[in-house]
């Protein structure tokens, strides 16, 4: 039994023989996506927080007081300068308006009155009847009535600019908003704010800039037409890009003590969108009071050395990227970052033109490792920032 126990172990060991060499040799190199580094147009950008303001606002307040009794406006709707939005109530003012001129007319003939006495006087002083006293009494009388017509022709004067005053009409054009005061209530000076309107083409853009960048944007833009030549790009709340350009238009002449930043600010277009035919409300893309990224982009751009964004990698050493050697060997390569988008990033330092850069396979890299590179899919695409 033992015997046989054996002849069978035997014929199990002599079948489990090596195996062929094809299934013991190792397999090849990996294989990776490169892409070769080289230079590309950049243009160059800086990011901040920014506000958008109107360029124009003003506040609706009454200069008479009086009933309201007419709107004459869509709340929220655009309006035209001159465009009528208020009425108050005018009669009153219209009645004094009447009594001013009555006044005048008054005041008028007590002139024309005093100057035929003034006349008379005159013609008799050359006779035995005459006397200078009479002439400097008519001539003293004829004055004060001039002086009296005057001041009724100022009063009047005053109530017709009161009864203007019962009319609101548009200062700019613009979007109103709500309006505070209903029909029927009574304004006034003290009322305050009946309704505001700001403008809405163009805006501003306004931002703070700390001061070693902005020395920094002027010796970049020195030979280029300087803070003028700056292009002002806009990213909305959402993420998307404004598609209208703007230019830097004011400079703050104080820094901020606290914050050692200097106030920037641009001047944007903002077209109608479209416009709502039920309410008749205009829609743009910049409201006033809304935060924004302002992006200033150079005049011209540069020509940099750029690899794609995706190629990068990060640890707590900084920024690094993968690059396959002659001998196919990969290396780890510490890099410095200029300007970068989310497709393209430039490189300032830390890789020569014509590097094989890792892009595709990239997570089974490592230093040292040898891999069999190939054309990355898809290839470098120049991008902006």
């Amino acid at each position: 039994m033992r015997l046989c126990l054996l002849a069978v172990l035997l014929a199990v060991w002599s079948g489990l023989g090596p195996t062929p060499a094809r299934a013991q040799a190792p397999g090849g190199p990996p294989s990776v996506g490169v892409v070769r580094v080289q230079q590309q147009p950049i243009t160059e950008t800086s990011e901040f927080v920014g506000r958008i303001q109107a360029t124009d606002r003003v506040n609706l307040i009454a200069r008479v007081t009086a009933f309201l009794e007419e709107r004459h406006f869509t709340e929220g709707a655009e309006v035209t300068k001159g465009d009528l939005l208020y009425v108050l109530e005018q009669p009153p003012f219209q009645a004094d308006l009447e009594a001013r001129k009555a006044a005048v007319q008054q005041m008028q003939a007590q002139l024309q009155n005093a100057t035929i006495t003034l006349a008379r006087a005159a013609t008799l002083l050359h006779t035995p009847a005459g006397q200078q006293s009479t002439v400097d009494d008519a001539r003293a009388a004829m004055l004060s009535d001039a002086a009296q017509v005057l001041a009724a022709q100022a009063q009047q004067k005053q109530s017709e600019i009161n009864l203007g005053y019962t009319e609101i009409h548009a200062p700019i054009s613009g979007k109103i908003g709500r309006t505070a005061v209903t029909i029927g209530n009574v304004v006034s000076p003290s009322t305050g704010t009946l309704a505001s309107i700001v403008s809405q083409d163009p805006m501003y853009v306004v931002f703070p800039v700390a001061v070693r960048v902005m020395l920094e944007l002027r010796h970049r833009t020195a030979d280029k037409g300087g803070f003028r030549a700056v292009v002002i790009r806009v990213r909305l709340p959402d993420g998307t890009l404004y598609d209208q350009k703007g230019t830097l238009d004011f400079e703050d002449n104080t820094v901020a003590p606290t914050t050692d930043t200097v106030i920037l600010r641009g001047s944007i277009a903002n077209p109608p969108l479209g416009r709502d035919a039920s309410g008749g409300f205009t829609e743009r893309e910049l409201v006033d009071g809304e935060f924004v990224t302002v992006l200033l982009e150079g005049a011209e751009p540069v020509e940099l050395l750029a690899v794609p964004r995706a190629a990068v990698l990060s640890d707590q050493q900084g920024d690094y990227v993968y690059t396959v050697g002659a001998d196919n060997k990969v290396q780890r390569a510490r890099v410095q970052l200029g300007q970068s988008t989310p497709t393209t990033a430039a490189v300032l330092s830390g890789l020569t033109e014509g590097q094989m850069v890792v892009l595709d396979g990239i997570q089974r890299v490592r230093p040292g490792l040898v891999v069999t590179p190939g054309p990355a899919s898809p290839p470098l695409q120049a991008g902006k920032p």
